[in-house]
């Protein structure tokens, strides 16, 4: 299914002509009534009048997060306050939060591009969305409360928290959508067990999950465990929240919704721009927003994309499941890692669980440490100590040969590592203890 077929399909010259188009009017609105923007084209000695074409891109300045901490809370949005309708925040765990307000028109449309979000995702009026996303500052519930409404769908807004009670909602009142974060459909999962409960044997038969990155791996595993086809969501809360890009029941990348939001690579060491199919960081143009439009914002996220049609009718360019993000990346013995690349390889091993905890540390001085703790099925936790032993050293050799560093693994009986009703906090860095 597809929500909006005339943007969703666009010839992709229509579609860079429509962008431009856009583009122009976003670089003068800033540029005009943004003071930052204003210093930061003249620091790059350009004005909207030397960007001619798409290909002029690279030309203009980047915004990163701490732009937005720096002009808190209003300085980066361009509307009067009497027409701001709605103020998000980020749920940044560090300084002032990032804060992006929103015009009605950007309420709808975000409403819009969420509609097509669900729709790409398989989501219809005749079904039951369960959002578990939680509500407030964070732009995860209303989002996805908003294009649910909007393809005549019905909502329960649940929220976060209060897992046995989900479990009877979902089995009460027929939920045929779920909504959260991969890292709590597990936990779903694992709790309705507990309690007698099977998830396959529910109505639900989509997962809609983001906000945390999350691995092919962790996809089987969520599917062999719940029955739902998963796919991947992708969004920002400085862009518009969640909507900028959903993968379709096709499974073959995330669409991007490129009238809305122009997307680049750029090289996350230079800054230069990256082609086609090259991994590297992915930065966002907001072409159609009006309270805090963004240009070229720097995501911090890893991803590559691809711009051939997909088999879904869809021609929108694709980005790859996000590998890793550029803060989150560990420098461990000069070796770059990403958690993605552990969960990878952890989660292809017989008998892990998909709950596991990465720490770094490093005492009086010396060799960075890297332990890792991974959970273990019953049976291989009851079995004799030479299965663990063996298991540790498999797990030891396929990391080793993964990501080039060596580890050490400690294998925990099911239900130690701490669950999360929200994001997952998988990485826990005590270096910052010690110092550098």
């Amino acid at each position: 299914m597809i929500w909006d077929r005339e943007h969703e399909t666009m010839e992709r010259g229509a579609l860079q002509a429509l962008q431009w188009q856009r583009l122009q009017t976003q670089m003068n609105r800033v540029y005009d009534k943004v003071p930052f923007y204003r210093q930061a084209f003249m620091e790059k000695g350009i004005t909207p009048a030397d960007i001619r074409s798409l290909a002029d891109l690279p030309l203009l300045p980047f915004t990163r997060k701490a732009h937005f901490r720096d002009n808190y809370p209003f300085g980066l949005t361009l509307v009067p306050m009497k027409q701001i309708v709605r103020i998000h925040a980020s749920s940044g765990t560090t300084g002032k939060p990032t804060v992006v307000a929103y015009t009605a028109n950007d309420i709808d449309l975000w409403a819009e591009v969420m509609a097509r979000t669900l729709t790409a995702a398989g989501v219809s009026k005749n079904d039951v969305v369960h959002n578990a996303y939680g509500y407030g500052l964070f732009t995860g519930g209303l989002g996805f409360h908003y294009g649910a409404e909007r393809v005549g769908a019905a909502v329960i807004p649940v929220s976060g928290g209060q897992t046995k009670r989900q479990i009877m909602l979902l089995q009460d009142l027929g939920g045929t959508v779920l909504c959260c974060t991969p890292s709590y459909a597990i936990y779903l999962a694992e709790a309705a067990e507990e309690m007698g409960v099977n998830m396959r044997e529910t109505q639900l038969r989509i997962g809609i999950f983001g906000a945390e990155p999350w691995t092919q791996e962790m996809r089987r595993e969520i599917q062999a465990y719940t029955g739902l086809l998963a796919l991947d969501i992708y969004g920002l809360s400085e862009i518009i929240g969640p909507g900028v890009s959903v993968e379709c029941e096709c499974q073959a990348g995330l669409h991007i919704f490129e009238d809305h939001f122009l997307p680049e690579i750029v090289n996350p060491n230079t800054g230069e721009p990256l082609p086609y199919g090259e991994p590297g960081e992915l930065v966002l143009t907001t072409l159609t927003k009006e309270a805090t439009p963004v240009l070229r914002y720097r995501t911090g996220d890893i991803t590559r994309l691809h711009p051939e049609p997909c088999a879904c009718g869809r021609t929108l360019v694709r980005m790859e499941k996000i590998s890793g993000r550029t803060d989150d990346m560990l420098i461990v013995r000069g070796i770059n890692v990403f958690p993605s690349q552990i969960e990878t390889v952890l989660l292809r091993v017989d008998g892990i669980l998909p709950h596991y905890q990465i720490l770094v540390d490093r005492q009086h001085h010396t060799l960075d440490d890297l332990e890792i703790w991974v959970e273990v099925s019953d049976e291989i936790f009851a079995d004799e100590i030479r299965r663990m032993e063996m298991l540790e050293r498999e797990l030891h050799n396929e990391l080793y040969n993964a990501v080039g560093i060596s580890t050490r693994i400690k294998l925990v009986e099911p239900g130690s590592i701490q669950r999360s009703e929200g994001k997952a906090k998988r990485v826990f860095d005590r270096r910052q203890v010690y110092g550098d």
